[in-house]
């Protein structure tokens, strides 16, 4: 499974950008498909997810602001993120696991991993 993320890139603060993540091979049924980010000497930090059925969830920082969504005829998931802020800028990730949504997003569950995309705010 590979995971190819785009989107990326150097905003001012309230600004938007749209993250897009491509599986492939992209046949499956159940999973939960993740985004995440990490700052430099941070931890990596699970944002959003979204499953087969397109159940979401987000962490609260993110809530209102950017919302995951997914075409699945198209293997993809997406984070559009809108009013974006200094405290945003870090490497993005989407990930996936072949199972259900841990709500508490732990990272260790997901195997499958994209190479990552940054996002700078200023």
């Amino acid at each position: 499974v590979q995971l190819v993320e785009s989107g990326g890139g150097s905003v001012q603060a309230g600004g938007s950008l749209r993250l897009t993540c491509t599986v492939s091979p992209g046949s499956f049924s159940r999973y939960c498909m993740g985004w995440f980010r990490q700052s430099p000497g941070m931890e990596r930090e699970g944002i959003a997810s979204i499953t087969y059925e397109g159940v979401t969830l987000y962490i609260d920082s993110v809530k209102g602001r950017f919302t995951i969504s997914q075409d699945i005829a198209k293997n993809t998931v997406y984070l559009q993120m809108d009013n974006l802020k200094p405290e945003d800028t870090a490497m993005y990730y989407c990930a996936r696991r072949n199972a259900f949504c841990n709500p508490a997003l732990p990272s260790a569950e997901f195997a499958y991993w994209g190479q990552g995309t940054q996002v700078t705010v200023s």
